[in-house]
């Protein structure tokens, strides 16, 4: 397994974004982590693996309801695994995915109370 990248000083202060700034190293994980989240393909896939029974699923699983080939699935799995967002664990030929406890949470503390200017109508 691999383990999570997410910065973790300004989240185990309590801070956020707003109040805390991140350190380089946090900043360029943050921005990895954001990155991985930026692919449709890739967010649809956290979700289907959150989403899916048990919590975790075989890339076997979530190939077909995106609509894209295995090695383009595997791929984009692998990236999220690096971003801390998803963990992965080998049991003979299939490797199953499962979300990182709390991975979600920590960017969510991070970003809450950052707020930039209200642009409604």
């Amino acid at each position: 397994m691999t383990s999570s990248p997410l910065p973790t000083t300004a989240s185990a202060c309590g801070g956020t974004l707003a109040s805390t700034p991140l350190e380089r190293e946090e900043a360029v994980d943050l921005a990895r982590t954001f990155k991985a989240l930026a692919d449709p393909s890739r967010v649809r896939l956290l979700s289907l693996v959150a989403a899916h029974e048990g919590g975790e699923a075989c890339v076997c699983d979530i190939t077909g309801p995106v609509g894209l080939s295995q090695a383009t699935v595997s791929h984009h799995l692998k990236v999220l695994v690096e971003a801390g967002l998803l963990s992965r664990e080998q049991r003979g030929t299939w490797a199953f995915y499962s979300v990182v406890p709390g991975a979600l949470g920590r960017v969510a503390r991070l970003l809450d109370g950052v707020e930039g200017p209200d642009v409604r109508p």
